[in-house]
């Protein structure tokens, strides 16, 4: 049977009893698996076999448990849907709150001052201030509530029929809470009729002050102010959604017919032809058709430079036209565009639930009923102590009115929302709240090198000519006879002459070879290839010596002949990304042990390591064995985080605890990774994982809180502490602590908005080759300098050590001296070394850098 997810709207839920009642209904259904429901966005996630179960057995379950439901990924719904805000439903919630609280308002002032004038030494209408006139205040105050209690009736139509089903929630706490002191209080007021009659002014006195028509009506209009203000606060946590799909142009120009026509989105067709002009921004993804300009794709890739885009070059939805004209053939549309799998995945992590959420599902799921039986069980103990019945419900209505099962409710969704919300603004994608959760909690990293650590392009490191020679005339000889080939090592001998203004000649009579290409150029024979060129003999044994060296150092070194005479030789490596070296450094800040594996050789992957400052690498290994250290760490306990990109990681990304795929990998990577990293940079994988601590330690909060306020609050209103401290708590003020406390949650929530990722030196796209040499490719043109940077914060050897460790990782610096006595350290370094990078290095490594002085 085939396993299906599908996602429901469900109305009616108040509270955690509600999504807890909700899920409760649903897992009996036969062929159900998982269950997610999430108070924050009214939603359900389902996971089921389609030949056992269908949406009409799922709607009608949650219906018989009191709630409304309706598949949300139904066509219709999935048009209904795919233009409005993510925010509509909360702002329209909050709108329509508002009128009814701003009419709450204004006529529990005018009750309170009726109520509550006297004792304030306020003055009342004469009539009713007449002592004797004191059943006509008291019908007053009745007459004033019945509009309160008609503009908030839904808390009573929503309670009453949650009890009546026996899956009571926050509504139904509310509902008796405030029927009770309105029925004691007509209870007072047929006494007062009766005290009246029998004209006994003592009892007439006594039940006037013992009125509570402004408690039920504060009751509700209180709660009211807290759901206001709690859906204002959920239409916050949506943002980023509501940014990502606002990211979509309303319309788009298509050519039909031979001539152009404005048309909504939505009527966009696979196969169109879309128009686009400066300022315009795509509307769907495709590729170029006609036409030349540069586009930003800041918006889906973190690239902030516009990237060129020419015939068959791939377009995606969101990104904008900077200049030129294009035609763009459509390929994706609506759920299937680049953009839309974004916002789905988010949505789909904000719709999951983290597995800390399960404790409190659980309490939630028994709390109500067991605040009513607390509330019972309040009343009959002051009555068995002999309390008069009006002081003994009262503090049984304050028991209910401040329990408050919503910030259980809330305290992981909001949290949830706004985390992947976050995730998303800084190109980060979690699928699930589960890997969210994981991600917090992972102490070991383990890294692919080939685009992860490194570009996955090869670019020339080293030039070394030999007498006759110059580094110039070598790499023009090579690159002539390269910008041949199709090799990738050809290609970045000839990017690399372009880039640096080297001319390249014609040339003629082109062989290729296994390992080599050779052809004549301006008369001379060149050949470029494999130590496989050179002959055996003593001139020979020298150059050998040379390309040994650079193996060592992990790159791959080419031999340049002239006429079979060795002129140089060029050293080729793989572009080290330039945030790598500051990310790995981080990552060991955050407490993680890191690790490299990679199929290349021994002596390549030491080399790359310690430029990035890696300790632990496993080399030359199968993408089975990559998978294999995986399990071995996590056999020892460890929590393995797995960056990768290709096929070959896939195996580990799925067995890790969190896998997270580099975006410009490939599909089958991404698919099986937990997080998503759309803009391919490294550093973006210290960003998940601190967004991911700041998270949980946000829900930690939300979670104390609701349960330290409930345990707290639970036993003042109930009078625990009357005897000892006279503490007994008014069920107004248990109804406005009840409203704060959800809000309370939520706006604690929200202060995650205000995370901001770490910042990293040098980080980058790695789209330049200039920015991933790793070292200067002509040293021998480039100055040379000295950096004399005075440091502060350095207080021991040890401090010392780590500073001269760290310069010493940066690309271009040749020495480092650091003197503890001096606090500096001394660099003879090239001229690529600038001031930015030591500041970022020596932060990361928590000190600070108080003056650079640079000496020629």
């Amino acid at each position: 049977m085939s396993q299906v997810k599908h996602k429901f709207n469900v109305t009616g839920m108040s509270c955690a009893a509600c999504s807890a009642r909700v899920e409760k209904a649903v897992r009996p259904i036969a062929g159900v698996g998982d269950v997610s429901v999430n108070l924050l966005k009214n939603s359900m996630v389902v996971e089921f076999e389609s030949d056992a179960a269908s949406d009409e057995q799922i709607c009608r379950a949650v219906e018989a448990a009191g709630y409304g439901a309706s598949p949300a990924d139904s066509p219709a719904a999935e048009k209904r849907s795919r233009r409005p805000s993510a925010a509509d439903g909360q702002d329209e919630q909050a709108r329509s709150i508002l009128t009814r609280l701003a009419l709450s308002i204004a006529i529990c002032a005018l009750l309170m001052y009726l109520a509550m004038g006297p004792m304030l030494g306020l003055p009342l209408p004469p009539y009713l201030a007449d002592p004797a006139h004191a059943p006509a205040l008291a019908l007053t105050q009745f007459l004033l509530t019945i509009p309160v209690v008609g503009l908030n009736f839904k808390f009573y139509r929503v309670g009453y029929k949650a009890l009546w089903q026996r899956s009571p929630n926050m509504d139904s706490l509310v509902a008796i809470g405030s029927s009770a002191a309105l029925l004691m209080a007509l209870v007072s007021l047929f006494c007062m009729l009766h005290a009246q009659a029998a004209s006994d002014a003592a009892s007439l006195a006594w039940y006037g002050e013992h009125l509570y028509f402004d408690s039920a009506a504060m009751i509700l209009t209180l709660i009211t102010v807290g759901k206001f203000f709690e859906a204002r606060s959920k239409a916050r946590t949506t943002g980023a959604i509501e940014r990502l799909m606002n990211l979509v142009p309303p319309e788009a120009v298509v050519e039909r017919g031979g001539a152009e026509r404005t048309v909504p989105v939505d009527e966009v067709m696979v196969g169109d032809t879309v128009i686009l002009r400066t300022g315009s921004r795509v509307p769907v993804d495709g590729f170029v058709l006609e036409g030349e300009g540069s586009v930003d794709e800041a918006s889906i890739t973190g690239e902030s430079v516009p990237v060129e885009k020419k015939r068959d070059d791939a377009l995606t939805g969101a990104t904008l036209v900077k200049s030129g004209f294009l035609k763009m053939r459509v390929t994706r549309v609506g759920k299937d565009t680049a953009l839309s799998r974004i916002i789905a995945l988010v949505d789909d992590a904000t719709s999951s639930k983290a597995p800390v959420a399960r404790m409190a599902d659980r309490i939630s799921g028994v709390f109500v009923p067991a605040v009513i039986a607390v509330a019972i069980v309040t009343v009959l103990v002051w009555l068995a102590l002999g309390k008069s019945w009006d002081v003994a419900c009262l503090m049984g209505v304050s028991v209910l009115v401040i329990s408050c099962p919503c910030a259980l409710g809330l305290a992981t969704p909001t949290a949830i929302m706004v985390g992947t919300g976050k995730g998303a603004e800084n190109g980060i994608l979690f699928k699930s709240a589960e890997a969210l959760e994981s991600a917090s909690a992972v102490d070991a990293v383990v890294l692919d090198k080939t685009g992860t650590i490194t570009e996955g392009r090869p670019v020339v490191t080293d030039i070394v000519a030999f007498e006759g020679f110059d580094d110039e005339r070598v790499l023009s000889l090579a690159a002539s006879v390269e910008s041949r080939s199709e090799h990738p090592l050809a290609r970045a001998v000839a990017e690399l002459a372009r880039a640096e203004g080297v001319g390249i000649s014609a040339a003629e009579d082109f062989e290729q070879r296994p390992g080599s290409v050779s052809a004549r150029v301006q008369g001379v024979r060149v050949a470029v290839g494999n130590g496989s060129l050179l002959a055996e003999g003593k001139a020979s044994s020298d150059v050998r010596g040379q390309m040994d060296a650079l193996a060592e150092k992990g790159r791959t070194a080419l031999v340049v002949l002239a006429d079979g005479v060795p002129c140089g030789i060029i050293g080729i490596m793989d572009a080290i990304k330039s945030d790598s070296a500051a990310a790995v450094a981080a990552f060991k800040q955050l407490g993680c042990e890191v690790w490299m594996l990679t199929g290349d050789n021994e002596k390549t992957a030491r080399a790359v390591a310690s430029i990035v400052g890696i300790d632990n690498v496993m080399a030359s290994v199968l993408p089975a064995d990559k998978e294999g250290k995986v399990r071995e760490l996590l056999a020892q306990g460890r929590k393995v985080l797995m960056v990768g990109d290709g096929i070959n990681d896939a195996p580990a990304l799925a067995r890790a605890t969190v896998g997270m795929a580099i975006g410009a990998g490939t599909d089958v990577a991404i698919d099986c990774a937990d997080v998503v990293l759309m803009k391919s940079r490294l550093a973006d994988a210290v960003t998940a994982v601190d967004l991911a601590r700041a998270v949980m330690r946000n829900i930690k909060q939300n979670l104390f809180w609701a349960f330290f306020y409930n345990a707290l609050c639970i036993p003042v209103a109930a009078g625990f502490f009357y005897p000892l401290f006279g503490w007994m708590l008014s069920p107004m003020v248990g109804a406005a602590a009840m409203s704060m406390s959800s809000v309370c949650v939520v706006t604690n929530a929200l202060r995650l908005r205000g995370f901001r990722a770490r910042s990293f030196a040098g980080v980058g796209s790695g789209s330049a080759p200039q920015a991933c040499r790793l070292q200067s490719v002509n040293n021998a043109r480039r100055s040379n300098m000295k950096k004399i940077v005075k440091i502060e914060g350095m207080h021991c050897e040890h401090c010392s050590g780590s500073v001269k460790k760290g310069l010493s990782k940066i690309a271009g610096v040749q020495s480092v001296s650091v003197s503890l006595e001096d606090k500096q350290a001394v660099l003879e370094c090239d001229e690529s070394v600038t001031d930015e990078k030591i500041i970022a290095m020596i932060e990361l490594l928590d000190f600070k850098v108080v003056g650079i002085e640079t000496q020629a």
